[in-house]
């Protein structure tokens, strides 16, 4: 697996690939691999002749009160594990690669709607950010494919709305979710937990399942079932952020006459927030 931190060198190398007439699958993370980021390497092997990882911990999507320098950064582990789960590349810009002229002078983007709300709410530019540094690394390498985790749900919508309003000549591809022993979803922040923690965390996917159940049982409720899962959820100790039943697509509430639904729950576990969701389909 080659390694850059250099846009000449991946440009160069892409370049190469497309005269060679190869398809590219990419993969955008902000390193501190786990088994989640490896499953989308691995689907993105299944789609292209090649795979692009990129590791950035970027600066515009973290608001004023979440510590960027904590970001945990595992670059030699990550290297190794891309390595050996078959990567053929991998990008490691700067952040005055990124942004050489800071932060207050980058252009942005903006995806209305779908980045309003849950995570857009609790977290506000966070959006801004993702949608802006994705687009960068979009034309830099110039994929037919990206995978992104069905985990962080509406980072998923964003990214797939903002490829089809800009016509960008990409098929975002979801992949579903990893998850431990106890249903709790991969996740960087479980490094924070301990073990009895994670057992407690595990209350969110439990709880997900439930109203899920309650839902394909005929309940459509769906404002009770909400206040039912949050009084699960904190009745387990986690300070909840959020549990919304919503549209899958737009990301509006739901309604009776929805056909495709999602239910998404953010909560607090001590310092720690956690996000899951599940998707259902109502006949």
């Amino acid at each position: 697996m080659q390694t850059t931190s250099e846009i000449r060198s991946l440009r160069s190398q892409i370049k190469s690939w497309r005269q060679a007439g190869l398809s590219i699958a990419f993969v955008p993370t902000m390193g501190n691999l786990h088994e989640g980021h490896y499953s989308l390497v691995d689907k993105a092997k299944t789609l292209a002749d090649k795979v692009v990882v990129s590791i950035f911990v970027n600066p515009m999507q973290f608001g004023a009160n979440e510590d960027l320098d904590a970001y945990p950064r595992t670059l030699k582990a990550d290297q190794q594990g891309l390595s050996e789960r078959g990567a053929d590349y991998l990008f490691t810009p700067t952040v005055q690669t990124i942004y050489p002229n800071g932060l207050e002078s980058q252009s942005y983007v903006d995806v209305p709607g779908v980045s309003l709300g849950y995570c857009g709410g609790a977290r506000p530019g966070h959006f801004r950010g993702v949608a802006t540094v994705v687009t960068k690394l979009f034309n830099l390498v110039q994929p037919d494919f990206a995978c992104f985790g069905e985990k962080d749900f509406q980072q998923l919508q964003v990214i797939k709305t903002m490829v089809r309003d800009l016509s960008m000549p990409i098929e975002v591809i979801g992949v579903p979710t990893q998850r431990d022993v106890n249903g709790l979803a991969l996740s960087s922040r479980n490094n924070y937990l301990n073990e009895a923690q994670k057992q407690q965390a595990s209350t969110l996917f439990t709880t997900l399942q439930w109203v899920k159940e309650q839902i394909q049982a005929g309940n459509n409720d769906f404002a009770d079932l909400e206040h039912q899962a949050i009084a699960r959820i904190e009745q387990q100790g986690l300070r909840i952020d959020y549990f919304n039943v919503a549209e899958r697509n737009r990301l509006t509430a739901a309604t009776a006459k929805d056909s495709e639904l999602v239910l998404l729950v953010a909560a607090y576990l001590d310092k720690v927030r956690l996000i899951d969701n599940l998707t259902l389909d109502c006949s």
